[in-house]
Parts: structure tokens; sequence; C-alpha cells
């Protein structure tokens, strides 16, 4: 797979004549956008908020996406980078990206009240890596170095998870027992990627165990299956989302190695350089799962004030997945934060 240079924008070499066309037109993924457990998410911040008033406090950006941290803490949401920032007695929610056990402890002698609002499919993996730690396996993360969520799963079982970033890091992994091995991975990555980590394992623990289900989630698989498609017919893809989005940033190389001459990561449609478009008759536009879709709109309004106002849709997968809110959004959690202290 082509990588990018940079996490924004990335340059195959050369220009390929077969992409170029004088009839301008975009291509538009599908799906696209916010996933389930990124919608789940977004809506229990907003729901606490009209449940409880502010502040609510969110441990991490709640999602990796600019204007939509922007956005919840213009109606009250205040975001923390650690737990003992929140004040005794407050609700402090916990992201989309998971936490670590330790960090429950932390709000609990804090005297906090909590709201996980953790994506389901992330709460799989950690209970994948405790049921592996309790069967004494090694477990091999593939995954990025400082993550939020490497490292809430990581925090599940410290002694028994080593992290593997990419199949250049395979070469380091050392385990107890190469015949007690399972992998399990982050769940925003590149799926391409995974698979050659997993490769790469194999050839050093053949008898390495898979997870009994794919980690990857199916958002981050189908938008990329999508950009794939839409890659090997566009001369330049525009990726809706945030520099530290892992799953939007992993779609900018998908592109390329999908075909794409020219790849870029924007989070607002200002950001959009004219001179990407010269020589350009194909743009794909795509974003990231945590990307609300009125950004992708701005993306599509701008591109028709240039002349690319023929859109049409690539659909790779229709998506109908929901989650349910947390459950603590059925409780008075203000009331039990308030007891809390008084004890």
């Amino acid at each position: 797979m082509t990588s990018s240079p940079s996490p924004t924008s990335a340059t195959t070499p050369g220009e390929d004549a077969s992409h170029r066309s004088d009839r301008r037109k975009v291509l538009l993924a599908a799906p696209r956008g916010y996933c389930a457990g990124v919608d789940r998410a977004v809506i229990a911040v907003e729901k606490a908020l009209e449940q409880y008033g502010a502040p609510v406090y969110v441990r991490h950006e709640i999602v990796h996406n600019k204007y939509v941290v922007k956005t919840l803490e213009k109606k009250g949401a205040i975001f923390v980078d650690e737990t003992e920032e929140v004040p005794e007695g407050n609700i402090v929610i916990f992201s989309a990206h998971g936490v670590a056990p330790v960090v429950h402890e932390e709000a609990k002698r804090g005297k906090l009240a909590t709201i996980d609002a953790t994506c389901p499919l992330v709460t799989k993996v950690h209970k994948e890596a405790v049921r592996y730690a309790k069967e004494d396996y090694d477990i091999l993360l593939i995954g990025h170095e400082g993550h939020e969520e490497v490292i809430g799963t990581s925090g599940e079982a410290p002694e028994h998870i080593t992290l593997v970033d990419g199949p250049e890091d395979v070469a380091n992994v050392e385990v107890r027992d190469p015949e007690k091995v399972v992998w399990l991975s982050q769940t925003t990555l590149s799926v391409d990627e995974t698979m050659e980590t997993v490769d790469a394992l194999k050839g050093r623990y053949p008898n390495l165990l898979s997870p009994p289900s794919d980690d990857i989630c199916y958002a981050t698989q189908n938008r990329q299956i999508a950009v794939k498609q839409m890659g090997a017919q566009a001369d330049l893809v525009i990726v809706v989302g945030s520099k530290n989005s892992s799953n939007s940033v992993r779609l900018v190389e998908v592109a390329l190695g999908a075909g794409a001459r020219d790849a870029h990561l924007v989070d607002y449609a200002e950001e959009i350089d004219e001179a990407w478009l010269k020589g350009v008759g194909t743009v794909g536009v795509t974003s990231g799962a945590s990307v609300p879709d009125v950004l992708v709109h701005g993306v599509l309004d701008w591109l028709a004030q240039r002349g690319y106002e023929d859109v049409e849709t690539i659909t790779a997968a229709e998506e109908s997945i929901h989650f349910s809110l947390p459950k603590e959004l059925r409780r008075d959690l203000r009331a039990e934060a308030k007891a809390a202290t008084e004890d």
C-alpha cells in the first residue's frame, strides 16, 4: 500500500493520463461519516447536557473531530485530559475510544458520576483482552502507539499485552510461549495493513490465534471499501476528517493505494487548496467515521462553485446498525454524585 508522507496530504508519483477527463464530476462515497458508535457517543453528551444541565465533563475528545468537539463545548461540555481535572461531585463521560480500568477507579476515588460512551465494538475488544489474559495468552495488540483506544485496551491486561505498531514492528515481538499467542487490533486501522501485520506475525508464530470475530469495525471497513472503489476512478480524493482521527488518516492512504493520483485530509472546505484541482476531472469525496455530514456538504458546495456540480454516489454497503444509549442516562446522576460527596 502507498502511504502518505504526512497525515494530512499525499500525492502519488507522476500523473496517470487515464484519470484525466474534460468532464468535471464528483464521486461521493457511501457509506461515509458517522458510524453507530460515534452517533451514540455524541448523543450521550447531548442527552446528558439536556437531562442534568451544564457543565458535563468529558474525558478526552468524545470523538476525534474538531467540529463536533467545538459544537459540544458551546452547549456546555468541558473536555479534560485527565479524570483528576473534574471537580468532585460532577459527571464525567468517557469517550467512544474507551478507557482502562484504572480510569474507572480514578472516577470512583474522585466521587464522580460516570457515563461510559465507549463504542460497543471497542468494548468487545476489551472483553477479548480480559478473556485471553485469564487464559494466560500473550496478546499481540495491533495498533498505533499513543492512540486512546490502544491505551484503554492495553490497560485491561497490561502484563499480557504487547503492542505491534505495523508490519515493521513484528521483528521486535517477544512472547513467552509461541504456542499460546493471540492477536487483537485497534478497531480503526487499515484492513490491508492489519492483515499484512497478521501475516508477518504468523510467519513467526504459525499457531497464532485470531480473535473470534474481526476487531476492525464494520464502519471502518465499509468506508475503506468505498474509497477503494472511488479512488480507482478519481484524480483527487478529499477526505473530510481531523488529523487525530485514525480512521480518517487511513482513508487518505487507502485512496492512494487504490490508484488516486492525489489525496488530502481536511477539516473544513475552507482548507481545500484550489491548486489541488489543476488538471483534475474527477474528485472523490468521503469522510471519516466521526464526521457529521454537514461538513461533507460544505465540501460539495465548495466544489460546485468551481464547476464540479455533477455528483455520483459510489455505494459500497448499506448500514443499519444502531447502538442503544449508555444505561447511565436512565438514572439521576446529579443526585448520585451529590450523595457520593456527602458519604
